[in-house]
């Protein structure tokens, strides 16, 4: 679903006759009114500084916006600030693995018979070898287990091996998040249904019936590395250890209710996925041993094998969806690919970093993971600016943004908005982001960066205040109404 920002009431009301007079300050553009491109009558274009006062958004707001057929910087308002750029890094990140693996990339995920095959015994290893795919799911893994009764195989002496070595064992993305954030999961380069498990409650005869399955659209597997206990508490809602390399979790009664479902992450992901391929090899009567992790890449024959879809689909998902586990993957694949020494997200990012400040004369990037889901990345507005700028001369990253819809003078979504906006959003609390295109009713399209963040405000947070703090939504609709008078300001200054 597109996601939509919302338009200020504060503007409406400061353009009309009762409102205190707009210009009160020496101005940053001229005054002269020019055609309103919402509807009929003259409209004075409203300063920046007049913007940001009525947005009321605590905190600090740096943009820049520039002609994105001919990068000429056209505004910017503290644009060289160092902010945290949340999910708009993600933007970076396509372009990054676009440039380094190309559009048409595909990850392969394998199973790898080591030894040889005869009567249909394997005399050695099976080995399920991960090969970095953001997006492998249940149902490939059903493929492989068919090809692999395909291939003959009905019995196996050695040992079922699972292997994700082609990018490094991470526990969570960031440490700061919740522990059961489904967006906050695991990193290996073997992983299932974004290294997420399905639990699923119902109210029985005097308990809860629960269910952690790692379902996709045609199988619901259930697995035992992640088990769930209902305890009798209010809080915390969840409590999280690892046993033995299992996933034990806990789930407070009284946050349950009538019976409900969600995804929790999982912290043993090669493990989760070699036991879904064991139930999966059963159902063709291939019985394998417990799934056990080899840090060895295997050698033998591959007899099984599923492609991921082109890199330019996995990334035009991951911008819509904003999913955090796969730009983390396909980053670390492109710096791996790149010849990078990688021990995580942050030490990938680097790798980033310097090849847009390289390649793409990017200033201030410094960045410390994939996603922006790590706190302490920055990034300056400018420098993103003129990185679109170049990358709309090769229609990189444009094509696989989505649009995001304005909205009327109604206060809903208008779908027919004159404004036509292709971005990237940001979102954590106290933390908004907006950076794309934007292209006016004149025809004029321009490459926009904008960044609002009250970093004071995200640092006090603790505790049970990380997931729902107070204040944080009324933020984050200021900072988004920001975000859209800026759009509508730049329309009416700077279009054809």
């Amino acid at each position: 679903m597109a996601k939509t920002l919302s338009r200020r009431v504060f503007l409406a009301g400061l353009l009309s006759s009762s409102a205190v007079p707009l210009w009160a300050g020496p101005p940053t553009v001229s005054l002269r009114p020019v055609v309103r491109p919402f509807g009929p009558g003259p409209r004075a274009a409203p300063d920046v500084g007049t913007l940001i006062d009525a947005a009321g958004v605590s905190g600090k707001v740096s943009f820049a916006v520039a002609d994105a057929a001919t990068g000429e910087m056209l505004e910017g308002h503290e644009a060289q600030s160092a902010q945290p750029p949340a999910s708009v890094t993600k933007a970076l990140t396509a372009l990054y693995a676009l440039d380094t693996l190309g559009g048409e990339h595909r990850f392969v995920t394998s199973v790898i018979a080591v030894g040889e095959v005869s009567n249909g015994r394997l005399r050695g290893d099976l080995v399920l070898r991960g090969g970095g795919d953001p997006t492998l799911d249940t149902t490939a893994l059903a493929e492989l287990a068919r090809q692999v009764k395909a291939a003959g195989i009905r019995e196996v002496t050695g040992r079922f091996l699972v292997w994700g070595g082609a990018l490094p064992d991470v526990a969570r993305i960031d440490n700061r998040q919740p522990v059961h954030a489904a967006y906050n999961p695991s990193l290996s380069g073997l992983s299932l249904n974004f290294n997420r498990v399905y639990f699923e409650w119902k109210p029985g005869v005097g308990k809860y019936q629960v269910t952690m399955d790692a379902r996709s659209d045609r199988y619901r597997p259930e697995v035992s590395v992640a088990r769930m206990k209902v305890v009798d508490r209010k809080t915390p809602v969840y409590t999280y250890r690892q046993v033995n390399g299992v996933d034990q979790w806990t789930v407070a009664r009284g946050a349950l209710g009538k019976g409900g479902a969600r995804w929790l992450p999982v912290r043993a992901p090669e493990i989760y996925a070699g036991e879904v391929f064991q139930t999966l090899a059963r159902a063709h009567g291939i019985v394998l041993k417990a799934p056990r992790r080899t840090q060895v890449a295997p050698r033998g024959t591959a007899v099984a094998r599923v492609s991921s879809a082109p890199l330019r689909d996995i990334l035009r998902a991951m911008l819509k969806y904003s999913t955090n586990i796969t730009a983390e993957m396909v980053g670390m694949a492109a710096s791996r690919a790149r010849g990078a020494g990688l021990t995580g997200p942050r030490s990938s990012a680097a790798a980033m970093n310097a090849w847009a400040g390289e390649a793409l004369g990017m200033a201030g990037a410094a960045l410390v993971d994939h996603s922006g889901l790590g706190e302490a990345s920055r990034m300056q507005a400018d420098g993103l600016v003129r990185v679109l700028s170049r990358a709309r001369e090769r229609q990189e990253l444009e094509p696989i943004l989505k649009p995001v819809f304005l909205r009327g003078r109604d206060g809903r979504v208008d779908r027919n908005h004159p404004l036509k906006v292709f971005a990237k959003t940001g979102t954590l609390h106290f933390v908004s982001g907006l950076a794309g295109y934007v292209k006016a009713p004149g025809g004029r399209e321009m490459a926009f960066a904008i960044f609002v963040s009250d970093t004071g405000a995200r640092e006090r947070l603790i505790g049970p205040d990380r997931e729902r703090p107070k204040g944080a939504r009324t933020w984050n609709r200021k900072a988004k109404g920001l975000q859209q008078a800026l759009l509508e300001r730049w329309s009416i200054v700077y279009d054809a």
